[in-house]
């Protein structure tokens, strides 16, 4: 027998927010409405289900959006709910993913809690699968290598035709970051906040 409603906040994402904790973040990054316009965002409140995020331009219910989260990489869903300042939106994601969302929230929510310094010292290694993906500041999408890896940053190997000015900014994988030298055949970046050991693989590389 179907059970009354009481007027659910967002409908679509009801048993969303059943099934997960929202956590509030503080969280840079952007999106993309249908019609391909880009803006940037911050996310203030997000579960492993959907986020609520502050945005200068909004669409409306029902309209797909991509956005690319510092720390989270690219999350895919669709406008749930207008906000006074921006939107709530659902998030897509497989059953693995999601458990991935949750894991990394309870490290930002931890961090957050317990006050962590973002020590950008930190030990270097060589990813398993070297290749990525780089989005330029142009938006020019192309192939690097990645020479070495770390929760704070790393270097990587690209055609000197394609290389970023200094203190330009950059996505490696999922990760956005700026670029703060050049090396040989290359450059170093500095990720935007530091990333979750289990994770930064994954984000920057796809594994």
């Amino acid at each position: 027998m179907a059970q009354p409603l009481t007027k659910p906040r967002i409908l679509p994402l009801a048993d969303e927010r059943r099934r997960f904790q929202r956590v509030k973040v503080n969280l840079l990054g952007r999106y993309m409405l249908e019609d391909r316009r880009e803006f940037p965002c911050q996310v203030v409140d997000m579960s492993p289900g959907g986020m609520a995020v502050i945005a200068p331009v909004v669409g409306v219910p029902g309209e797909r959006v991509i956005a690319y989260v510092d720390h989270l990489g690219r999350l895919e869903g669709k406008i749930t709910r207008v906000l006074d300042n921006g939107f709530a939106m659902s998030i897509a994601a497989t059953a693995r993913k999601r458990d991935k969302l949750a894991a990394q929230l309870t490290w930002l929510a931890n961090r957050q809690i317990l006050n962590l310094p973002e020590d950008r010292r930190h030990g270097r290694f060589t990813p398993r699968n070297p290749m990525a993906r780089l989005i330029l500041p142009n938006g020019t999408n192309v192939a690097c290598r990645v020479i070495d890896l770390s929760q704070s940053g790393a270097a990587i190997a690209i055609a000197p035709e394609l290389l970023p000015a200094v203190g330009a900014t950059v996505t490696v994988g999922k990760t956005q970051g700026r670029v703060v030298r050049h090396i040989e055949n290359g450059f170093a970046v500095e990720f935007t906040r530091l990333q979750h050991p289990d994770f930064v693989e994954d984000n920057v590389t796809g594994g």
